[in-house]
């Protein structure tokens, strides 16, 4: 497994990890292992694309919390605006990996401030 290069405290408190609530999930029109995901953060509402399809069918995802960084930059990808990203743990190799979505012990109030 790679290991990152350290960071300082004051760089790690620079992330905002907030608790989102997936509204909506298709498949991406564009590539073969991305889902599109429409999530509520509380106060507004955003677009994110997530390397998730293969482990994950975008019926399953709806209604499911998850945690993001809020405040990446936008980025496009394949096409598609994403406006944040999700955190998942791996495991495995390219052929058998699982991933798994982190999500709050029980649900919270989307928007809520993770740390």
């Amino acid at each position: 497994m790679e290991t990152k290069p350290e960071i300082t405290f004051d760089d790690f408190m620079k992330i905002d990890l907030r608790v989102a609530t997936i509204l909506e999930a298709e498949l991406h029109p564009n590539a073969d292992r991305l889902i599109k995901l429409q999530i509520d953060l509380g106060e507004e509402k955003r677009q994110i694309c997530a390397g998730i399809k293969g482990h994950y069918e975008p019926e399953e995802l709806v209604g499911k919390q998850i945690i993001v960084v809020a405040n990446l930059a936008p980025r496009k990808i394949r096409g598609e605006e994403s406006n944040g990203m999700l955190l998942a743990a791996s495991a495995g190799d390219d052929d058998d990996r699982s991933v798994i979505l982190l999500t709050p012990g029980k649900p919270i109030a989307p928007g809520s401030s993770v740390g």
